[in-house]
C-alpha cells in the first residue's frame, strides 16, 4: 500500500504539467491560425490600392 501512495505522490505533478502543456500548445496553435485584421489570408499585408484620379488638362 505504501508503494501505491508513493507512486501516486511522484506522479501527482505529471498530470497538471501535461494539462498545462496541452493548453499552451492549443492556444499557440489557435493564435497562429487566427487571421488578423490586416491580413487577407494571402500570406502578407494588404497593399494599398491605387485609384486613378482624373486630371483636367484644359482650363475653363
Amino acid at each position: 500500500m505504501l508503494l501505491i501512495v508513493r507512486a501516486m505522490g511522484e506522479t501527482s505533478m505529471v498530470e497538471p504539467l501535461l494539462l498545462g502543456t496541452v493548453f499552451v500548445l492549443a492556444s499557440l496553435l489557435l493564435w497562429l491560425l487566427a487571421d488578423s485584421d490586416d491580413d487577407n489570408g494571402g500570406g502578407g499585408l494588404r497593399q494599398p490600392v491605387l485609384v486613378p484620379i482624373p486630371v483636367r488638362h484644359h482650363q475653363r
